[in-house]
């Protein structure tokens, strides 16, 4: 009775494919502690394995399997000569492979319409889209299989390459690829190997560089550098509505004053040292530094706030402007579309950010006004709807920045605010062309319904 012999099999630490061992590559640990390529898979001890393919070594690098195998750090180089010398031996093989059946890759690339349709046929076997001019080719080409990298080295190259001396030169590279394999896993079966290498390296190095100090090291006192600051300059801040910024000499702007002021919505005086804070519309705080400004004269144009700074003009709109040295003695009132109110200590927005946020919005809110606080005052809301309220400023809370405040007045369904008026310091605001007095408007509580507005003769 025959009896058919059992063949031994093996789990790639790559693949984590069952194969042949065989067909694999067996790392071992010795009882020394050294980790050895057992090429016969015979000797004692349990080891890994690993498939003489570049794709399990990525898979292998990919999930550590070598490293839990050994249980040490594999180096980073080591991985990648390896891999190269991989590729080259699987290109060289096909190449070496193609030059037996020069002429069924003649046939095939003849016959192609294009690379794409002779890569498939050299991969896979497929014909469909191959016209071979000459009998016979066609049921070999089907039994093609070469590599992807293969395809596109045998694509890549010219043909004179697979004849004559060219193919003992290919055969030639391709015995010195397998020799630096060899050199490689040699070097990876053990760390004796591997602290050899880095030896040697280190060595040269030394003898590369081991050249005398020419010069004298010696205890010396401490120097200090100290770069000399730039005299800070008063200038004159503009930005027109348009969201264009520029800086102006203080004595240009003196001159011309009434000509800015009709050009531009915002202008303030500013260090050259300073920063310039904008608040916007959705609730961030921008800060621009005055020396990132450029000085022009007066007709020229600025430059825009976008490219400065992370505001976005397309979807937001700039409520105040003021210099950052102005925070530390000041408070801000907060009002958004949906009535909530609050004032805020300048100090909160000292800050070394470009941007932050300057307050907390409930989904669907914006800002609607952004105000440095008067002393004393009373404080009238206004919405869209025609709607105000006048009631003591001392009734607004002073909070955090990132809280959302307190409501100012309720709402109407589709009704939003709109400005804020600070009654002593304002005097009037304007409703359907006419300006009313706020000083006639009734003094209630905040968080009530409001009034309707009246227009009363001067």
């Amino acid at each position: 009775m025959s009896t058919t012999k059992k063949i031994p099999m093996r789990k790639c630490v790559g693949c984590q494919e069952m194969k042949n061992k065989k067909e694999m590559l067996r790392v071992l640990k010795t009882a020394e502690g050294e980790f050895i390529l057992d090429a016969t898979g015979r000797k004692n001890g349990r080891g890994a394995y690993l498939c003489f393919s570049g794709k399990c070594l990525q898979e292998a690098i990919k999930n550590k399997g070598l490293e839990r195998s050994f249980k040490q750090a594999i180096p980073k180089e080591i991985y990648e000569n390896l891999e190269k010398e991989l590729e080259k031996k699987e290109i060289q093989e096909g190449l070496i492979e193609a030059c037996d059946i020069i002429d069924l890759i003649i046939a095939v690339l003849r016959g192609s319409k294009n690379m794409k349709d002779a890569k498939e046929c050299l991969m896979t076997g497929n014909t469909e889209r191959i016209q071979f001019r000459v009998p016979g080719f066609e049921e070999d080409a089907k039994s093609l299989h070469f590599t992807e990298k293969q395809a596109t080295a045998i694509l890549d190259m010219r043909l004179y390459r697979l004849i004559g001396l060219e193919i003992i030169a290919l055969q030639k590279a391709y015995k010195e690829t397998l020799k630096k394999i060899r050199e490689y896993r040699h070097i990876l079966s053990s760390q004796k190997n591997m602290d050899q290498v880095i030896k040697e390296d280190l060595d040269a190095i030394k003898a590369e560089f081991a050249v005398p100090r020419k010069t004298l090291l010696e205890d010396g006192g401490e120097i200090v550098l100290e770069e000399k600051k730039e005299e800070e300059r008063e200038m004159v801040f503009a930005m027109d509505r348009f969201g264009y910024c520029k800086l102006l000499e203080k004595n240009l702007f003196e001159k011309n004053q009434e000509a800015v002021c009709s050009e531009h919505v915002w202008i303030l005086p500013v260090m050259t040292g300073d920063k310039v804070c904008f608040f916007a519309d959705s609730g961030v705080l921008y800060q621009v530094k005055a020396s990132e400004l450029p000085t022009l004269k007066l007709k020229e144009k600025g430059i825009p706030l976008d490219n400065v700074s992370r505001f976005d003009g397309t979807k937001e709109r700039v409520l105040l402007v003021l210099p950052a040295a102005s925070l530390k003695e000041s408070t801000l009132l907060f009002a958004t579309e949906q009535g909530m109110i609050k004032t805020v200590l300048g100090t909160e927005f000292l800050t070394a950010n470009r941007m932050v946020a300057a307050t907390k919005l409930a989904e669907g809110d914006k800002l609607a006004q952004v105000r440095p606080v008067p002393d004393e005052d009373e404080l009238v809301l206004s919405t869209s709807g025609g709607m105000v309220i006048k009631f003591p400023l001392a009734e607004v809370p002073e909070l955090k920045k990132n809280s959302r405040g307190v409501r100012g007045l309720k709402l109407e369904d589709g009704d939003r605010l709109e400005h804020v008026y600070f009654a002593v310091f304002d005097k009037t605001m304007e409703y359907r062309g006419k300006e009313v007095a706020l000083g006639r408007l009734k003094l209630s509580k905040r968080d009530g319904k409001g009034t309707k507005i009246r227009l009363y003769r001067s």
